[in-house]
């Protein structure tokens, strides 16, 4: 345990991440962790309770049940795992097909194939840079089962008008809502619109675990199936709330539940999971201040956050002219040693994307605003050097 909790000190008290072989003085992310991570490993350790499913793991899925709105929140190992529970809850089947936005990570195309199924890309929205709810419809086959939409950077989709076509067309939507925690559309939060969603507490985002992630379902019936996916196909959860005498291999599954020291650090961010978000606000509105008059000048373009839509503040970007503005910005920044990144390669033109997928229309603005878009640094604790990046960018792109 002594060593456990000596690393924890050590992530805690790190003052660069390392990249590679190059340590930045300003870090593009950098990891939370403190004092209540740590009383937390305490307690679990001492428990010896390790695996998945034990009384911080409750605590958890019953928070992001009371403050997310949902029906059932299942934690996951990551992410990735609560999209691949999605995927096969949702039927999917060999040669099926998914419609989704190319401007992903490749775990919200992944789950899609693993199953069989083709995702079918169309292009994004100029604005928010998330599915453009206009083009659905012209992609919809009778191949189609489901719509995924990504919450891009913590801003909603337009939801109300998807929900409405998956309507019309008896499809599954599946939120993809790693980055979107805390966030809401029309006062409704992120994950509990669809019949599922994905969150991800991978090291990078707002509230985290290191890797880890949750299955939110807002659909009743298909709950108990979700639980023995994730329990290796096996009844085990049931026997475990005292409902049957043993259990049993039962139907498809895989191991998606996380250790119990996975749900002792997550909770340790979201009991102040709120305080977080609006630490997180607060830096992204600073930077967004910041940037006003490059924008108002023709410069640059700063995140557009729709007046329907309550962003949890999940990454600040900006969008450069054109390619070589955004790579030489990037440059600039790096020799100052402040990291700032791009980010999606479009799944439509990555090799895997050309295999495994297809497109329908032209996806020129996914092509476009990708190569245009850089990450600025944004963490819990980065205080005032918000001004020094920001003041390095203009330095930058004065020159």
């Amino acid at each position: 345990m002594a060593r456990i909790l000596l690393n924890v000190f050590s992530v805690a008290g790190r003052h660069c991440v390392s990249i590679g072989k190059m340590a930045y003085r300003i870090p593009f992310n950098r990891p939370l962790a403190g004092p209540r991570a740590i009383k937390n490993l305490t307690e679990v350790c001492g428990e010896q309770h390790l695996s998945g499913d034990g009384r911080f793991t409750q605590q958890c899925s019953a928070w992001l049940r009371r403050n997310l709105g949902v029906g059932s929140a299942l934690l996951t190992t990551s992410g990735t795992s609560a999209l691949d529970m999605s995927a096969i809850l949702a039927g999917l089947q060999a040669g099926d097909e998914v419609i989704l936005p190319s401007f992903t990570f490749s775990s919200s195309a992944n789950a899609i194939v693993l199953r069989g199924a083709v995702p079918v890309f169309v292009d994004i929205r100029e604005d928010t840079l998330n599915i453009d709810e206009r083009l659905i419809e012209a992609a919809i086959t009778p191949r189609t089962r489901a719509i995924m939409v990504v919450h891009y950077a913590g801003v909603a989709c337009a939801m109300d008008p998807i929900m409405a076509i998956a309507s019309r067309h008896g499809l599954i939507v599946i939120e993809d809502a790693a980055q979107a925690i805390l966030s809401s559309y029309r006062g409704r939060p992120l994950g509990s619109i669809g019949q599922t969603a994905a969150l991800s507490f991978h090291e990078t985002k707002n509230i985290s675990s290191g890797e880890g992630g949750a299955l939110l379902i807002n659909d009743p019936a298909i709950v108990e199936k979700a639980e023995i996916i994730r329990e290796k196909g096996t009844n085990r959860t049931a026997f475990a709330r005292g409902e049957i005498q043993k259990y049993t291999w039962v139907d498809l599954g895989s191991s998606y539940l996380p250790s119990e020291i996975i749900s002792a650090f997550l909770w340790s961010q979201l009991e102040i999971a709120e305080e977080l978000t609006a630490q997180r606000i607060a830096l992204w509105n600073r930077y967004h201040a910041h940037f006003a008059e490059l924008e108002n000048t023709g410069i640059l373009r700063r995140p557009v956050v729709p007046e329907d839509v309550v962003s949890n503040g999940h990454i600040y970007y900006l969008l450069l002219p054109d390619q070589p503005k955004r790579d030489a910005l990037i440059a600039a920044l790096r020799a100052e040693s402040i990291n700032a990144v791009f980010h999606y390669i479009p799944l439509h033109s990555a090799p895997a994307g050309q295999r495994f997928g297809r497109t329908v229309g032209n996806l020129g603005r996914t092509d476009d605003l990708s190569a245009r878009l850089v990450r600025l640094p944004l963490w819990i604790g980065l205080g005032d050097d918000v001004d020094i990046v920001a003041d390095a960018v203009k330095r930058a792109l004065a020159r």
